[in-house]
């Protein structure tokens, strides 16, 4: 089964989980394009296109499957033979329901736990459906953003680490003496030569030789690597110039670099037309999150919920040994 079907099989597959339920459809048969729900009449939408069992799927189960596709997967079903595999698919996830829950599948804790986890989801992602889309945040709102958040708009000053990874501290100041003589402009050639890093052996131009990626100023938690470590992104920021080179071997996690600075981009402060995206988005889902632990507050007092901590607390979690293989009793 195609992954773009996942959807509507989980949702078919849910809605097969009671008789009484209708299910949702397929593909048209008589080689016309797919109708959209909306545009069929009671009568067409009543067309029975197959009868599995005593069950039907109408013309109209299929035209709403279709609806809610994206456009993409839309366009796949133009071809009469494609709505033919589809309809095809329908049946037999049809089939597989009725099949599972008559040797009581659906009455196992884990297809139960699976089945309220696939109506959470949509029920949740009902309550999204007036949560206004983020080009319609009303300005004044996002001017308001900003202006209160204008700290996590401001992009410091960014620096890219090269470093050659050592195995002593004399090897390294040793690279350290060629580089301050003649030696600068073998950069890349040392670095494949000597570094201990597996990918200073990469495939790359010479001038990209040992090169580690993008580090703001220590302490800035947007702007970690995780290649990089502390010691070494503090060091490059000691560095004066683009093209520097540590002038002392940086020791960590028992390894020693060797670190230049090969490039920066100074500190920025974002305008409101540069933010604005961004801040849309986060607004929309800001309000998504609002509405739906709202929603949950709601339920929870609805029905009143009541945790024994005590018990919870003799909960034992045995993870297997690593040699064993054994699982958790």
């Amino acid at each position: 089964m195609r992954a773009s079907g996942v959807c509507w099989v989980l949702a078919f597959a849910s809605l097969t989980a009671c008789s009484s339920c209708k299910q949702p459809p397929p593909p048209a048969t008589d080689g016309a394009a797919a109708t959209p729900a909306g545009e069929l009449t009671a009568e067409q939408a009543a067309q029975v296109l197959a009868r599995v069992g005593d069950r039907t799927i109408t013309l109209g189960d299929f035209a709403a499957t279709i609806e809610r596709m994206d456009q993409f997967d839309r366009m796949r079903y133009q071809a009469p033979e494609r709505r033919k595999e589809l309809l095809n698919e329908m049946i037999d996830v049809m089939l597989l329901a009725d099949e599972a829950r008559s040797e009581h599948v659906d009455q196992d804790p884990t297809t139960q736990q699976e089945v309220r986890q696939i109506l959470r989801d949509a029920l949740l992602k009902k309550a999204q459906e007036d949560v206004p889309k983020p080009a319609d945040i009303p300005a004044s709102e996002v001017s308001a953003y900003f202006d209160a958040h204008k700290a996590d708009f401001h992009d410091p000053e960014r620096r890219r680490v090269s470093a050659m990874v050592l195995g002593s501290s004399t090897v390294a100041a040793g690279v350290i003496k060629v580089l301050q003589g003649a030696g600068a402009s073998h950069w890349g050639d040392l670095v494949r030569s000597k570094s201990l890093d597996p990918q200073a052996k990469a495939n790359v131009p010479v001038d990209l030789a040992g090169d580690m990626g993008f580090v703001s100023p220590p302490g800035d938690p947007r702007g970690a690597n995780a290649r990089i470590p502390d010691e070494v992104r503090a060091a490059v920021f000691t560095l004066a110039k683009v093209g520097d080179v540590s002038p002392d071997p940086v020791a960590s996690g028992g390894r020693f670099y060797v670190v230049k600075l090969s490039a920066k981009t100074d500190p920025h402060d974002r305008t409101l037309q540069d933010a604005e995206r961004t801040i849309r988005v986060r607004l929309a889902q800001d309000k998504i999150r609002d509405k739906q632990a709202a929603m949950l507050d709601d339920l929870r007092k609805q029905f009143p919920v009541k945790v024994d901590d005590a018990a919870l607390a003799t909960v034992k979690v045995n993870l297997p040994s690593a040699d064993a293989g054994s699982l958790p009793r």
